[in-house]
């Protein structure tokens, strides 16, 4: 018997301690045994011998199939769709006439939104043009926020009073009143001003329209009508709700919608003084100008930022003599940089005026920008001269790039000059004092460049980007919906304002993006097929990879850039762009990718090959693509059975259908809103609902899984009432078909289970959803069928963890096989470790005449580490109880190194294109250190009472002289982000994260890692009938100084200075608007501006202003 043993060597290290003679002798001694011992073990290589660990891994592997076997049922229910494959078709998945059935769905959708915003905008119209405009009027209107409030006697306070609400399942459970519609009026509006009075007088007539366009399409949402004097209708009427500090900032005229229906797409190069002269308040209010002008723009317009002194700077150098894209990213990068703008030396507005309209010409000789509206922002405290020389050259006589002009300051010695430049460009002059004049003055420019498309009647129709409206309601369950808006301008008739082309505002209604998905039923595209959206832009409105949402601290935000995510960055492997380049032309096509997927939050690859289709959504800037995965999305199954015997099955106790899929329309009549789907289906199959709305293909389909799939319900229940009881840890059995059917049975009570939440409702991964399959479903569909796979989800129970294992069910006609579904158990971990350790301990008296190495074998030994992983990479079953879930690499480099080196596993490269990054801890702006005491208070000062101007610049002036409160408001400023560090500050970035994934032709191995003075001996073998490997490690030989740790964390990828500039100015491929209204020859430009009437008292201002200067 060949037997290494490590306990003798102890008794000869032994020393007598009598002299240091005889203690060098046997530190020697030891020393050589010890070499000897390790030279057997290299030259033998037999340390651990491979032949124990298989009969190990074999033994686990039958014992795990059993267990995972038995009470899942697996093959009787492989079984029943076995006996069923004579009297099923199969029939191939056409994606090209499926994805033009869904899109003329959509189309029919849509439209029904567009005709309902046409008869707003109608009635509109009509309401203006009969309505006489009355100075003196009083008229008690619904405000908002002023509704079922009272004042301290308890009498209702003006403008409020009783407005009936009742909580309504359509609009996001919000108490609402579907027979009114209300108003909403900023803090900084006077909501008893003569023109909002007016405006809400005439635009009572829209009430009637709101509740009859809701009653021909009940899938209306929200329905509404923007004023251009402020105000905002809303249909149905809601309690507006403040922000935390009392005040409502919601502008209806700020809004994306709004902006887009009233102007059509333009070039915007803003020029401003950053000479001297416009230092303190002065350069306060300029920039907030210039983030307000930012905010008026969308994705289909172009814009540049030029500051002038002395000489002329780009803002963001990359973008020298060009103008980009005026996407969410760029804007939110302007103002980043427009907040480290600094004052010096003299104002030179003539070259910086020359190099904006060399921009513009150029832009539009090459075909680049908007090709529409081109405008000049020039913001600044005066001009010496009106540069009439500049327009006459680059500008006059077409006059085709409007000036508009903005005078920051009191001082008025310059005024005319910058009125001049506007008025003889087609633009519009206005006077900013204060930041409170900003806003409204910077509105202005909008109704000038909507006069043509006024003045012509052209009611171009517009739909949004997608975007979450947070700011809309104080409600989660609306700020997390992504929405579309479409929206139209509405005119005024009256024939005496014809030539000044006056806007009225904008009508408009959303559409949550989920609701218009629902029209691409998952159950039709296939385990891992999907439908998504794109914008004329490329940019995502709808795909299951689109992670709009990120968590600071305990709270989801929307990302700065969620809405401007192309599809190039989630169809990564698209790398030349072909599938966005067809879309975006608005092409109807197909192609195929090779793509390489995760699962499990990012952790497990897939291998996949995708078929894409694609078309246009007429009437839309919309193109709809879906992807179907060979092997999954290429065949469909249809049986057939009675409705009475598939009813009988569909009513079993154990049995639900997936929520989120639309097996029944239950939004379209009232009565039918508080059903669940599976009450909608039986109600509808029944005859007691005949009226209902149903997928009769899907309700197919779920009639005969449940028929099919009905014995595992007696088989589940007599394992339960076997006399030798369940055995210990076995928790869950469940399964799933490709109809959204589940169905599961608790082994254990609730007191017990460990998995408590698994398969309820909160457990979004587990259950069939409108975006995806469960993980099991999908993770067993890439698996051999009859064949168990193995993993330990993610998150973590309270009480402990678990292990799924889960098999996919096969129904073959013929050559074609199409998945059925998938099946399996969820069980503790501890249920599957306690089989482990006991059949990888070696008794004493274990024969070991035939092995070489150690003998009897035990993973109980300390010298020795045994782990079970999965195909990924990640540890089931470890001595340490904390690795469990862990990556492998993380646990031991050494070996997951060498495993990599051997081809065992494989390492596949990620990316995420939507991730967030802590920013760099370098700051911007360090010129002035902060050494001097008097300097730091000054600063705090400083803080101090630029908050308290913005506090009262927050109030509208007007309001001081009217008697009525207009609003219960407090001033909305926030400093904390301002103060909050960069280093903490998460900004978007492009990341690349490691995957690995086992290579299943290596079965076995083992080897030596040397690892300095000593060597590690590990033997690794496959697990049969599972995705899993056994590891025995040899565990006295640390490698941890030469083999770091392996980790999945995900790494930034960056770029240098170049290539980021590249980036940035890179022109993607795009689709125009069709509509452009930049000209027309009736347009009075006359009307040009005039100073602000909105004042401060001049005492205030100078105080202000001087200690401003002082600190500055």
């Amino acid at each position: 018997m060949n037997r290494w043993s490590w306990g003798n060597t102890g008794n000869d290290s032994k020393s007598d301690r009598s002299g240091p003679h005889r203690g060098r002798l046997m530190m020697l001694l030891l020393w050589i045994i010890l070499s000897s011992s390790l030279c057997l073990m290299v030259d033998g290589q037999m340390k651990i011998p491979p032949e124990t660990v298989q009969q190990w891994a074999v033994s686990f592997g039958k014992e795990m199939a059993a267990l995972s076997a038995r009470y899942s049922g697996a093959k009787l229910l492989q079984k029943k769709y076995k006996d069923i494959e004579g009297v099923v078709k199969i029939e191939e998945v056409d994606g090209e006439e499926l994805v033009k059935k869904f899109a003329e769905e959509m189309e029919e959708m849509l439209g029904r939104k567009m005709k309902s915003v046409k008869r707003l905008a109608e009635a509109a119209e009509d309401a203006d043009l009969y309505h006489d405009y009355n100075e003196t009027l009083e008229f008690d209107y619904y405000n908002s926020m002023l509704i079922n409030t009272v004042d301290e006697d308890g009498n209702p306070l003006p403008l409020g009073g009783e407005f009936p609400l009742e909580e309504n399942e359509h609009f996001n459970k919000l108490p609402v009143n579907t027979q009114l519609s209300n108003i909403q009026v900023p803090t900084n509006v006077y909501n008893k001003d003569t023109d909002i009075l007016n405006g809400a007088y005439m635009s009572e007539a829209l009430n009637d329209v709101f509740i009859d366009n809701f009653q021909k399409d009940p899938t209306l949402t929200w329905q509404y009508f923007g004023s251009s004097t402020g105000f905002f209708r809303l249909y149905p009427g809601i309690q507006w709700i403040p922000d935390e500090n009392g005040v409502v900032t919601f502008d209806c005229r700020n809004r994306n919608w709004y902006i887009q229906a009233a102007t059509s797409p333009k070039d915007v190069i803003i020029v401003v003084d950053v000479s001297g002269s416009m230092k303190g308040l002065r350069l306060t209010i300029a920039k907030h100008t210039i983030n307000t002008i930012l905010d008026t723009l969308g994705e289909n317009d172009f814009v540049n930022i030029i500051a002038y002194s002395d000489y002329v700077r780009y803002v963001e150098p990359c973008f020298k003599g060009t103008l980009v894209q005026a996407d969410l990213d760029n804007r939110e990068h302007f103002k980043l940089l427009v907040e480290e703008l600094h004052v010096k030396g003299e104002g030179k507005v003539k070259k910086a005026m020359k190099e904006s309209f060399k921009i513009l010409n150029e832009a539009a000789a090459l075909g680049q920008g908007s090709l529409c509206n081109q405008a000049i922002m020039l913001i600044t405290d005066g001009a010496m001269e009106d540069f009439q020389t500049v327009f006459e050259e680059f500008n006059w006589p077409e006059r085709r790039v409007r000036v508009f002009t903005y005078l920051i300051g009191r001082e008025m010695t310059f005024a005319d000059n910058v009125k001049w430049i506007a008025c003889n460009n087609k633009g519009y002059y206005t006077h900013i004092s204060t930041l409170a004049d900003v806003q409204e003055n910077v509105m202005e420019y909008l109704h000038v460049l909507s006069r043509p498309m006024v003045i012509n009647h052209d009611h171009d129709i517009i739909w949004t980007e997608a975007y979450m409206d947070s700011v809309l309601f104080n409600s989660q369950a609306q700020s997390l919906l992504l929405m579309t808006s479409v929206a139209m301008p509405v005119f005024s008739k009256k024939q005496e304002t014809l030539s000044h082309g006056i806007l009225l505002g904008v009508v408009g209604t959303d559409v949550a993006l989920r609701e218009l998905m629902r029209l691409a039923p998952r159950y039709k595209l296939g385990i891992h097929g999907y439908a998504y959206l794109i914008t004329n832009n490329g940019y995502i409105l709808s795909h299951p990879d689109l992670r709009p949402l990120y968590k600071e601290g305990k709270k989801l935000k929307p990302k700065p850039n969620y809405n401007s995510v192309d599809l190039s960055e989630v169809e990564w492997e698209d790398t030349e762009e072909k599938l966005r380049t067809a879309m975006v032309k608005g092409e109807t096509g197909a192609m195929s990718l090779d793509v390489r997927t995760s699962v499990d939050k990012g952790t497990r690859v897939m291998f996949l090959k995708n078929d894409y289709f694609y078309t246009i959504i007429n009437e839309t800037p919309f193109s709809l693509g879906i992807v179907l995965t060979r092997g999954h999305g290429q065949y469909i199954f249809i049986g057939n059975v009675s409705v009475e015997e598939g009813l009988h099955d569909l009513l079993a106790p154990d049995l639900t259908i997936a929520s989120e899929w639309t097996y029944c329309e239950t939004d379209i009549d009232p009565a039918h809103r508080k059903l669940s789907q599976l009450q909608a289906v039986v109600l509808y199959l029944t005859g007691k609902e005949p009226d209902l709305e149903c997928d009769v293909e899907l309700l197919q389909q779920t009639l005969f899984d449940a028929v099919v799939t009905a014995p595992m319900e007696a088989y589940w229940t007599a394992l339960m009432l076997n006399t030798s009881g369940i055995d210990e840890g076995v928790e869950t059995a469940f399964l799933g078909t490709r109809s959204g059917l589940l169905r599961f049975q608790r082994y254990t009570g609730i007191e017990k289970r460990i998995a408590k939440s698994f398969l309820t409702s909160t457990d979004k991964e587990n259950m069939f959803t409108l975006d995806h399959f469960p993980v099991w479903y999908r993770r067993a569909a890439e698996y051999p069928a009859g064949q168990f796979l193995y993993y330990m989800p993610r998150q973590e129970t309270r009480a402990g963890r678990i292990v799924i294992a889960t098999t996919a069910i096969t129904v073959t006609v013929g050559k074609k096989t199409a998945i059925a579904g998938a099946t399996g158990v969820q069980m503790t971990l501890e249920a599957v470790e306690s089989r482990f350790w006991a059949i990888t301990t070696q008794p004493n008296d274990t024969d070991c005449s035939n092995v070489e190495g150690i003998c009897p074998l035990r993973c109980d030994s300390f010298d020795m580490e045994c782990y079970v992983i999965d195909n990924n990479g990640f540890v089931l079953i470890s001595k340490q109880r904390n690795d469990a879930g862990r990556f492998f690499g993380e646990t031991d480099g050494s070996v997951m190194t060498t495993l990599i080196r051997m081809g065992m596993f494989k390492r596949v490269s990620l990316f995420d294109y939507q991730a967030m990054c802590k920013m760099n801890l370098h700051s911007v702006s360090s010129a002035r250190p902060l050494l001097s005491p008097f300097y730091g208070l000054a600063s705090a000062l400083k803080w101090f009472l630029s908050n308290f101007l913005l506090f009262l610049l927050e109030f509208n002036i007007c309001g001081f002289w009217h008697k009525e409160p207009f609003a219960d408001a407090k001033p909305s400023f926030s400093v904390s982000s301002a103060h909050k560090k960069k280093g903490d500050i998460l900004q978007p970035c492009d990341t690349e994260y490691p995957s690995f994934v086992y290579e299943p032709s290596v079965k076995e191995t083992n080897s030596i890692i040397k690892c300095g003075r000593c060597q590690k001996m590990f033997v690794v073998q496959q697990i049969p009938e599972s995705n899993l490997l056994m590891l025995v490690v040899q565990a006295d030989c640390d490698c941890s100084r030469q083999y770091p740790p392996i980790t999945m964390e995900p790494k930034e990828v960056k770029y240098n200075a170049s290539v980021k500039c590249d980036r940035m100015r890179s022109q993607k491929i795009r689709r125009r608007p069709e509509s452009c209204h930049a000209y027309h020859p009736q347009e009075n430009a006359n009307d040009c501006g005039g100073a602000s009437i909105i004042s401060l008292s001049a005492s205030l201002f100078l105080l202000c202003l001087s200690f401003s200067a002082l600190v500055s």
